[in-house]
């Protein structure tokens, strides 16, 4: 494995209830609070009146920002910046899915700094300072909990940039099951598949002796599959959404990329179909990883013979290497579409019209991928595959 630094300073809170700890959490940090969240189901599950009463039992003055995009928006972002100035506020919390966190991230750096936040999304600037920020998780699904990472887009110019700063780990998270019991099937469907995205983002790679890396990936690989089925057949199931709201932060926390560096061109390649469709990040993944996947067949094979025959558990007896990964890819394809995730671009009445275009944006900042590396063309190679 590579050498190696960690550290992750953010306080994770996880458990049934543990909403209340916030009245003690957040005036450690200020009064004057900037409360964000998306569309309101909040509001109609009563997690709401729940976090008012906790600011209001710490003694916080907020200030609200409401109606964060699924993809969340450059504009959203500069309203919260806006307010920040404005009420000089001195703490922000987020509460909601990974869209919410993602976008209180880039508006915590916005508040201190005096250009346009876009300049560090788009690494023409740096970050030197942010306002500190808390979080109620609501949604298990992108890790951005209790990571540095962020992605944003900006519909004027049809980009969705994925950045990242140290300055933007939460000061604390929230994970209390509880308040994702409401989370509708759609939605838990898409959360599980971007997980298991990220960590099979992270699992390939080229560097060697990574034994106790791979044996963590694929525990939380094997720990999804073994729950989506009994979750998605009980949604108030406490225990099944406490398993997979930990799986959901495990999997992008930083333990499991320790020494070796993972691949992220899918990801990469999904942010341009959804900078132009504005399709539900994780459904892009879904349709796009197992194309990625036989794409890159022909790179450190036995990366992809190692996942089907750990995790999707395909007999190698009598089969090639080749014939062994694909049937692993086709299982994972599979289990996806059983839980209801799509499997073909069509199925966001995506053609082929938009192919080029989408391309040029995967590949704007030239050859990207760590495992294989891409080009344009690839990307319409993998992007005409998935039609």
């Amino acid at each position: 494995m590579n050498p190696f630094e960690f550290r992750n300073p953010t306080k994770l809170i996880f458990g049934a209830d543990q909403t209340d700890a916030l009245a003690e959490e957040f005036k450690k940090y200020g009064k004057r609070v900037l409360l964000v969240y998306g569309g309101g189901s909040i509001k109609r599950n009563g997690l709401y009146d729940q976090v008012i009463n906790q600011l209001n039992e710490g003694g916080a003055s907020v200030t609200e920002l409401s109606g964060v995009e699924p993809n969340p928006r450059l504009t959203t972002v500069h309203k919260g910046i806006d307010l920040c100035k404005e009420n000089e506020i001195d703490f922000i919390l987020a509460v909601g899915g990974g869209s919410v966190i993602d976008a209180v991230k880039a508006i915590a750096v916005g508040a201190k700094y005096e250009g346009d936040v876009w300049d560090i999304i788009t690494k023409k600037a740096t970050a030197e300072a942010a306002l500190p920020f808390g979080t109620i998780l609501t949604l298990a699904a992108t890790g951005t909990e209790m990571n540095p990472n962020s992605v944003i887009t900006n519909w004027e110019t049809n980009q969705k940039l994925g950045w990242n700063s140290p300055l933007v780990y939460p000061a604390f998270s929230i994970l209390d099951p509880k308040n994702t019991i409401t989370v509708p099937r759609d939605q838990t469907v898409y959360g599980m598949v971007d997980m298991m995205s990220h960590v099979i983002e992270t699992y390939f790679h080229k560097v060697d002796n990574t034994p106790l890396q791979d044996r963590m990936c694929e525990s939380v690989l094997t720990t999804v599959i073994e729950t989506a089925p009994k979750l998605l057949d009980d949604l108030e199931n406490l225990d099944h959404r406490e398993t997979i709201l930990l799986s959901g932060t495990m999997a992008l926390n930083g333990v499991l990329s320790m020494g070796a560096r993972g691949d992220w061109a899918t990801h990469n390649i999904e942010h341009a179909v959804s900078a132009v469709y504005d399709i539900p990040h994780a459904g892009g993944l879904a349709i796009i990883f197992p194309h990625w996947l036989r794409y890159s067949l022909d790179e450190k094979i036995e990366r992809h013979v190692q996942l089907a025959t750990r995790v999707f558990h395909v007999d190698p007896t009598g089969k090639t290497d080749r014939e062994i990964a694909l049937e692993g890819i086709e299982r994972l394809s599979a289990f996806w579409t059983e839980i209801g995730a799509p499997n073909r671009l069509k199925d966001y009445d995506i053609d082929d019209s938009q192919i080029e275009r989408m391309a040029e944006i995967a590949a704007s900042r030239g050859e990207f991928g760590n495992f294989k590396r891409l080009n344009k063309e690839d990307v319409v190679n993998i992007l005409t595959a998935a039609l």
